[in-house]
């Protein structure tokens, strides 16, 4: 029996002919709306499949090897293809595609999506969400929503909202003998984490002068939903981003204790794949999205 073949990834095969193309992993990076170990991770990724080399690498160049001129030939011609069979498969029949992080989906997207829909009723979209911190660009995706910890200059990407760290809590979390009205009051109560490196509580508490993390008591979560509905049931503090508990905080389910909303320069992009553009629900997406940066 044949052994079986595993195909490289086409992620990899974007990325490297991105990197070819601008002739940096930095540059590549800027375009995708990716941070440059994630690029370079899908190049490795992609040597490590073909068993070679693809760049040469110094501090002043890089410069594709002979295999790698061999690849990038092959991938050219593999993304081309793709993209030819879907113009010709009717992009106009399947919905435009974005994808982007659940919490974000639940706490930004939803609420906006009925407008969305009031103002375009014949497009239709389709969510996908995944858990993981990182969100990385699908192959079968038009469009994909990331965390930038700086603002990009992409021109593919279009900021949608800058991260503004605050703590939240339960309304009247605390009691006569313990009320919670200050920086001060804080290690009488647990921290909740959306992330499992605790960055946010960490930058926030250093820009205003709190104690270090380990003076806290801590409840770890994965997903920013879930820290801001253990924060409404009085389980302590969350740091999250204004932006997403922006609803919460209208509706009277979470308050924001003290301090003011710390800008951190992290942004979340909304980022078109090369291939969005042949889609005809393209332009009346992006159209929306704009008008959603200045709502």
């Amino acid at each position: 029996m044949d052994k079986i073949r595993h195909v490289p990834s086409l992620q990899g095969l974007q990325a490297l002919v991105e990197v070819a193309d601008s002739g940096s992993f930095t540059q590549a990076a800027q375009k995708r709306c990716l941070t440059q170990s994630a690029v370079s991770r899908q190049i490795q990724q992609l040597e490590s499949h073909f068993g070679v080399p693809l760049f040469v690498r110094s501090s002043r160049s890089l410069q594709l090897t002979t295999e790698g001129e061999q690849v990038l030939a092959s991938a050219r011609s593999i993304l081309e293809q793709l993209r030819t069979l879907e113009d010709r498969l009717a992009p106009q029949k399947r919905p435009f595609r974005i994808r982007m992080h659940v919490s974000l989906a639940v706490r930004w997207l939803l609420p906006r999506l009925s407008d969305f829909y009031r103002h375009h009723p014949d497009v239709s979209l389709a969510i996908e969400t995944v858990a993981t911190e990182v969100v990385e660009p699908a192959s079968d995706s038009d469009a994909y929503i990331i965390y930038l910890p700086e603002p990009s200059t992409a021109p593919d990407c279009l900021t949608l909202f800058e991260e503004a760290l605050v703590p939240v809590c339960a309304p009247g979390l605390g009691s006569p003998d313990r009320p919670l009205v200050a920086l001060e009051d804080l290690p009488g109560y647990a921290l909740l984490h959306r992330s499992s490196d605790q960055n946010d509580w960490q930058v926030w508490l250093s820009a205003n002068g709190g104690k270090a993390l380990q003076d806290y008591r801590h409840i770890p979560f994965n997903l920013d939903e879930l820290a801001l509905d253990a924060a409404a049931r009085g389980l302590g503090v969350a740091m999250t981003d204004m932006t997403l508990a922006g609803e919460s905080i209208q509706r009277g389910e979470l308050v924001i204790p003290f301090g003011e909303p710390l800008k951190t320069r992290g942004i979340y992009s909304l980022c078109l794949q090369p291939s969005a553009a042949a889609h005809p629900a393209c332009a009346p997406v992006m159209q929306w999205f704009t008008a959603q940066t200045t709502a």
